[in-house]
């Protein structure tokens, strides 16, 4: 069994230092802030949840999904020769059954499951993928969508419950952040690779579909491998330090004198407070998730659509916004670590409403200047999207009480996988009833959630 040294994982607010507390010069992740991008401290980063087999995993992953996940639509229409509804239909269904699956995951990670969960949801990918092959029709394929669908929606959830279990405060901050950087390029690599490889046809498409099932095979491997579990202290619902992963052993070996069902039963109430407060700001935080859509939606509609520009600027702002993600996400969640969390998830929402008023403006510049003017906004866009995504997850792990971590990641998490799944049919409804109410609306809303945000969130 491995055995991997956990490190203490919440600083609640009620710690005396308070988790925006000034920084210890010795903490790696501000060490690390000095030179983002020096190899050895990105490897360090890279690595800090869970070693290199996790982050093997997490590469592995992202390069196999990024061969697929592109084309399934078009798997189902040119290798099962679907009609495009309910191909879409069978995507949309695997998305809805993927959400109602998370909120269950969040409970079987505060049973104290850490790896298992993760590695579960990359099997249950790696039968979906497996599956499309095999598939001969509609039924085939939709069952194939349901399970990538849930192993997609979870594995967000998974996969910060584990970072979260092995850092602790602003080397938390900095671990997902890196995890992200890395999944990001993976994804863009695999998906790249896949653009060359597609023209092969359906052949090509199938083997396709048997790399991701072996990527995700191998991922799941890599991380059932690593056993990791909570502590009793954790589930308990006291904070006490995190010791080793779980091994066989008397129940009292990890858990401190005051870590009997005494001391939660006097600290579960309280608990619940945080739980309710990441609840309202998950709700709170909704129109944030429709970022995401602007760019594969919106912004591909304004460019073509209303400035008649060639498709060329929309696939350059798609992939300038990777690349950006890529190349800043770590700077900049190392460079705000003295802000707080919360602090800066408002300040995303301000961002992003921002460029949104930007993108109605260069609406009515219109021609080439306006198009120039939207690849520049999307700069802007870009950093409230790192923002959000930076911010966000870090505070609830931050502040979710220990033995609730994984309900608590979980509605949040569920909310941003809600707002992705309205937001194609909300912006294609503004879209038609045009950008005089499209951008206007967005900014508003999300304007609203920012101040919903500084006044809902909890401290962290």
């Amino acid at each position: 069994m491995s055995q991997i040294q956990q490190k203490p994982v919440h600083d609640h607010p009620a710690d005396p230092a308070g988790p925006c507390a000034p920084a210890d010069p010795a903490d790696p992740a501000r060490r690390a802030g000095r030179a983002a991008y020096h190899p050895a401290r990105l490897l360090a980063l890279l690595t800090a949840a869970g070693g290199r087999r996790y982050a093997t995993a997490l590469l592995v992953d992202a390069l196999g999904t990024g061969l697929l996940r592109p084309f399934l639509l078009l798997y189902g229409i040119s290798v099962l020769h679907l009609d495009p509804g309910t191909t879409g239909l069978a995507m949309t269904a695997g998305m809805l059954v993927g959400l109602v699956a998370v909120p269950l995951t969040g409970r079987w990670i505060d049973r104290g499951a850490r790896s298992l969960p993760a590695a579960a949801t990359l099997l249950v990918r790696a039968a979906g993928a497996l599956i499309l092959p095999a598939a001969d029709g509609p039924a085939g394929f939709t069952a194939a969508a349901v399970l990538l669908g849930i192993g997609g929606q979870c594995w967000p959830t998974t996969h910060a419950a584990m970072v979260s279990t092995l850092t602790a405060g602003r080397l938390r901050d900095a671990a997902l952040a890196a995890g992200r950087t890395l999944r990001n390029a993976g994804l863009g690599v695999g998906a790249l690779l896949a653009t060359f490889a597609v023209a092969g046809g359906e052949d090509v498409l199938r083997a396709l579909a048997g790399v991701t099932a072996a990527a995700c095979l191998l991922a799941a491997a890599l991380v059932h491998s690593l056993r990791v579990t909570a502590p009793l202290t954790a589930l308990s619902g006291t904070a006490a330090p995190l010791t080793t992963a779980a091994r066989p052993g008397p129940a009292s070996s990890d858990a401190r004198p005051d870590a009997g069902p005494g001391r939660a039963a006097t600290t579960a109430p309280a608990a619940g407070a945080p739980l309710r407060r990441i609840t309202l700001l998950s709700v709170a935080a909704l129109p944030y998730a429709f970022c995401f859509d602007v760019l594969e939606v919106a912004l591909p509609a304004l460019l073509v659509l209303r400035l008649h520009a060639s498709p060329a600027w929309s696939s350059g702002v798609f992939v300038g916004n990777t690349v950006l993600v890529i190349a800043l996400q770590l700077a900049v969640v190392l460079r705000l670590a003295d802000r707080s969390r919360r602090t800066v998830l408002a300040a995303a929402g301000g961002v992003l409403a921002l460029s949104y008023l930007g993108f109605w403006a260069a609406g009515a510049v219109g021609g080439t200047s306006g198009a120039a003017m939207v690849a520049a906004v999307s700069v802007l866009y870009t950093l409230g999207e790192i923002l959000y995504a930076g911010s966000g997850t870090a505070l609830v792990a931050a502040t979710a009480p220990p033995h609730l971590l994984g309900r608590a990641i979980a509605r949040w998490e569920l909310s941003t996988g809600v707002g992705r799944a309205l937001a194609p049919a909300a912006l294609t409804v503004l879209l038609a009833a045009g950008p005089g109410v499209l951008w206007p609306a967005l900014a508003a809303t999300t304007l609203l959630a920012a101040a919903a945000v500084t006044r809902m969130a909890p401290k962290g």
